[in-house]
């Protein structure tokens, strides 16, 4: 199946709340960094990593069963996924800036080791993530994550860059504080009763993956 919706948004954006929204309004199955971490997904990986380091993506196999995609590694590559998906819509999920920075010092990026402390193996593969975004996006939005100032304006550098690069009747800026409404209206679909999803908040995160509380 073609991918219907693809995320721009960076993670710790509200990402995981908009593949669970996307999925009750029959959007789903939607593929999320999450997916990488499950048995099932292990033999695609390689197709990732081939992206990764600057080989053809084959989209299809790396979507096969999924109608939309959030979150990292896919937002990376919304230039290439809003071509090869001329039909689906782009969601920029959105946050204040200095919010979604503290929030991802106290999660994922608390997960990581120091660059300079990493093992080898580690350093490797963090090298080829940045050449990947630095190719695919054109700059590293965590040039220095030590450096508060200077990641929180990458950061809206990069939302600025999608919005100069999708046209408006395909974009869709969206905060997921905002509910269902704008979302909704974007993909032409009925509000649903239910309460919109907002899952993995910091603390959700540390209780998921183990990683330690970090002063925000």
């Amino acid at each position: 199946m073609p991918l219907k919706i693809i995320g721009a948004g960076l993670s710790r954006t509200g990402t995981l709340s908009l593949k669970l929204a996307l999925e009750e309004l029959g959007f789903g199955p939607c593929f999320h960094m999450l997916e990488f971490i499950k048995p099932e997904y292990e033999p695609r990986r390689t197709l990732w990593e081939a992206a990764r380091d600057g080989g053809e993506p084959d989209w299809k196999a790396m979507f096969d069963g999924f109608s939309s995609a959030v979150d990292m590694p896919a937002c990376l590559y919304y230039r290439k996924l809003s071509l090869a998906y001329p039909g689906a819509k782009i969601i920029l999920t959105v946050r204040d800036p200095v919010s979604w920075y503290r929030s991802s010092v106290a999660t994922v990026w608390a997960a990581e080791p120091s660059r300079k402390g990493a093992p080898r193996g580690r350093q490797a593969r963090a090298a080829k993530l940045r050449a990947a975004t630095i190719r695919e996006v054109g700059f590293d939005i965590l040039e220095d994550p030590s450096n508060e100032p200077l990641t929180t304006a990458l950061f809206d550098r990069y939302g600025e860059q999608v919005i100069r690069d999708i046209p408006p009747e395909r974009l869709l800026v969206f905060d997921v504080a905002d509910g269902w409404a704008p979302l909704c209206a974007c993909l032409g679909v009925p509000v649903p009763e239910t309460p919109f999803p907002h899952e993995n908040a910091a603390a959700e995160f540390q209780t998921r993956f183990g990683s330690p509380p970090r002063p925000a």
